[in-house]
C-alpha cells in the first residue's frame, strides 16, 4: 500500500478521496499532488490520465472543470497497468484488489 502526500496546498474537488483509493494498490509507493493550472476547455467530471514518465513512476494529469492538476506517482506499474487501475477507480472498483505483473 502506498502513501499519499497531503500538504497545505489546494486540490481539485474529489481528487484526494480518489488518490487515497489508488494508494491502496500494492505497486504504488507514493502519490504527490502538485501544481494546479487553468486550462482551455472543460471536463465536466474529474478525470485522471497517465501523462509522462518520471524517474521511478509516472506523472498523471487530473482535470475537472477548467482546472488541471499534476499528480506524481512513484510505482513499479507500467503505463497500461496504471491506466487500468485508474479505470477501475473510475468505475468505483478497488485498484488494490487487482494484481500487477
Amino acid at each position: 500500500m502506498g502513501r499519499l502526500v497531503i500538504t497545505h496546498s489546494t486540490y481539485l474537488e474529489g481528487l484526494i478521496p480518489l488518490l487515497k483509493r489508488l494508494a491502496q494498490h500494492p505497486a504504488i509507493d507514493t502519490i504527490t499532488p502538485a501544481v494546479i493550472a487553468r486550462v482551455k476547455g472543460r471536463a465536466p467530471e474529474l478525470r485522471l490520465r497517465v501523462s509522462t514518465p518520471i524517474t521511478g513512476g509516472w506523472k498523471l494529469l487530473a482535470r475537472r472543470g477548467s482546472s488541471a492538476q499534476e499528480v506524481f506517482v512513484v510505482t513499479s506499474l507500467q503505463a497500461e497497468e496504471l491506466e487500468t487501475a485508474l479505470e477501475t477507480l473510475r468505475r468505483g472498483g478497488d485498484p488494490g484488489l487487482r494484481h500487477h505483473r
